[in-house]
């Protein structure tokens, strides 16, 4: 997980236990995970910030499968704009 000013203060041990546990979940169980999550996200923002959530999953799907077709190359070479590059980190 990268670390921004939004996740600065996020117990990162704690997260990455439960991240390690969920993945080690068949894909239909990860997705229901995912799913499960979801109203109490909802809950807690607007609709444009949500949708904003969305953008960044669809992103970092987006980011994953260049990064996979393109071994070794490196961020400098990818079309798909990370987190850092869009908060101009």
């Amino acid at each position: 997980m990268t670390t921004s000013r939004q996740t600065e203060a996020l117990d990162f041990p704690h997260l990455r236990a439960i991240v390690d546990a969920v993945q080690a979940l068949p894909l239909a169980d990860r997705l229901t995970v995912l799913k499960a999550l979801i109203p109490s996200i909802v809950c807690d923002v607007r609709p444009d910030e949500f949708e904003a959530v969305l953008c960044e999953l669809r992103l970092k799907g987006e980011r994953w499968y260049e990064a996979a077709a393109n071994p070794g190359e490196g961020r400098a070479t990818r079309e798909t704009p990370g987190e850092r590059t869009l908060e101009g980190r």
